[in-house]
């Protein structure tokens, strides 16, 4: 099969979950006999207009992009959307609701349409009015355009079953697997941490995924000997994030460890006492997935994702938005080392089972075959092997 991906800001991934997702996922489409072609933008992969690369069997093809918040996406996936009719493309592939706003572009050929939604992202705090009107008309129009709809949680499923009677497919997303980290863990020792006594937020600094909460809870605890880590990047959101610098800039015990990647996340994650994610809005967290992955003890707010990867035993649950909630959960998590440890074991072992990437492409490829029309051997070996 041949395929077009559009939504995507480009490979290799620097920061986003599409991004990381899109690098776990097509390379091994490419590997089991498909050609890919994902546009990007120009603004992320630094490349020239229409200028491609090869990234693990990938062709990243660079499009053109305004740096103007909001308009970046819209405007490279409209051109990527028009791109896409003039080749014969048997699906096209759409990442996001922002972007499938133009899912109805390439129906005029025969390719077939399949939407991934990561997140309701019209909820995201950093859109303004119009820039959410887009996003929801993306949302219809992804309902009324795609061939195939798929989900990255089971409340995502509900809400497009619920809101539009439109049946979707679940497949989540799954973790990315952590290279070889400094066992002297240098790094820490030279932000000042002991490993295992300190918690990890790791996410972007946005006022969805409320970091902020985090910082109250841990400064009214101040838990004796532990120490508070912020490691992620900015994403139109500055005042937001000078305001959240401002507020920790004189506590000794909150370090700010910026945007991490490669062996010093890997060192950072790997050394934590305890995971927290406070999100009021997610898809399906894949920073949690890789903590849980990692045998990290996990603490996150009570949304639907968060119930459906740690409900069961498998990490701690607090009342979203709820500061006294989460000063409690905090305060049990840090003293409660032996249940917690079982917890993140139960944890580990859930990840493993059920949240792969063989068994995601796997169902990607079903999903193209079935609607397409093109049942390739390929894909029958594919889905043998994942479920043999």
């Amino acid at each position: 099969m041949k395929i077009a991906v559009i939504g995507a800001k480009g490979l290799p991934p620097k920061q986003g979950g599409i991004e990381h997702y899109c690098a776990e996922l097509y390379p091994r489409i490419v590997a089991q006999g498909h050609s890919v072609d994902l546009f990007a933008r120009s603004s992320y992969t630094q490349g020239s207009w229409l200028e491609s690369y090869d990234y693990q069997g990938v062709q990243v093809i660079s499009l053109p992009s305004v740096d103007f918040r909001g308009v970046d996406a819209f405007v490279t996936s409209a051109l990527g959307a028009i791109a896409a009719t003039g080749k014969s493309y048997d699906i096209v592939h759409f990442h996001a609701l922002g972007p499938s706003l133009f899912t109805c572009l390439p129906r005029i050929t025969n390719a077939k349409i399949v939407v991934t939604c990561q997140g309701l992202d019209w909820q995201r705090a950093k859109w303004g009015n119009f820039s959410t009107r887009l996003i929801r008309a993306g949302e219809k129009s992804a309902v009324r355009f795609a061939h195939g709809m798929i989900v990255v949680s089971e409340a995502l499923q509900n809400y497009f079953l619920q809101t539009y009677d439109r049946e979707t497919v679940y497949i989540p997303n799954a973790p990315a697997c952590y290279g070889e980290s400094d066992p002297n863990f240098a790094y820490g020792k030279q932000l000042g941490l002991q490993q295992g006594r300190y918690v990890v937020f790791l996410g972007r600094l946005v006022p969805e995924k409320r970091p902020d909460l985090l910082v109250d809870a841990f400064s009214a605890l101040k838990p004796a000997g532990w120490k508070l880590v912020l490691a992620g990047g900015v994403s139109d959101t500055k005042s937001f994030t000078a305001n959240l610098l401002e507020k920790v800039a004189d506590n000794r015990d909150i370090i700010f460890a910026g945007e991490l990647r490669g062996t010093r996340l890997w060192e950072i994650v790997r050394g934590a006492g305890l995971f927290v994610l406070p999100s009021d809005l997610e898809g399906l967290p894949l920073a949690m997935l890789e903590a849980m992955q990692e045998g990290i003890p996990v603490l996150g707010s009570d949304i639907p994702p968060h119930q459906q990867l740690i409900d069961g035993g498998r990490g701690m649950l607090f009342e979203s938005g709820n500061l006294d909630s989460c000063i409690h959960s905090l305060d049990w998590a840090i003293h409660h080392p032996q249940q917690l440890a079982a917890m993140a074991k139960n944890a580990q072992k859930y990840v493993r089972v059920n949240y792969n990437w063989d068994r995601i492409t796997a169902e990607n490829l079903k999903l193209y075959g079935t609607i397409s029309g093109i049942p390739s051997e390929i894909t029958k070996i594919s889905r043998k092997g994942v479920l043999s």
